[in-house]
């Protein structure tokens, strides 16, 4: 389950990656979002080797796949970008996620990821706020 969880949040970083480039004016709150996303990633994968799993380093095959073709699809306008970020972040970030970690988690393991999705919220609320 955290491994699936993991991906996603190697899939966020990866497009954060491709909205940066692009972006002039808020970059430094896409990046400020991507550093959380990473410091998310770490968290879960120091959670999988503590059970004795061994941690995904990427988004996976077809997680890889859907970034490529998707960083060729990125709007020009700052809008645009945000609205795209807003559907990954809102759509991928949050909902998928709480269906990947429904559940047999235990208990500090829910609370980890509980925490990692409010903060996703957040990202979410800030996202918002740059709807023109």
């Amino acid at each position: 389950m955290e491994n699936a969880f993991l991906k996603g949040q190697y899939k966020g970083i990866h497009a954060y990656e491709h909205f940066i480039e692009k972006l002039k004016d808020i970059k430094n709150e896409f990046q400020n979002i991507q550093k959380d996303h990473k410091q998310h990633a770490s968290i879960v994968e120091e959670r999988v080797q503590n059970f004795g799993g061994v941690p995904v380093d990427d988004e996976g095959v077809v997680g890889s796949v859907q970034n490529f073709i998707s960083q060729w699809t990125i709007p020009d306008t700052t809008e645009g970008i945000v609205e795209t970020t807003l559907k990954g972040e809102d759509y991928y970030g949050i909902e998928i996620s709480e269906e990947i970690v429904k559940g047999d988690l235990d208990l500090e393991s829910h609370q980890l990821i509980k925490e990692i999705l409010d903060k996703d919220r957040q990202h979410v609320e800030m996202l918002n706020s740059y709807i023109y």
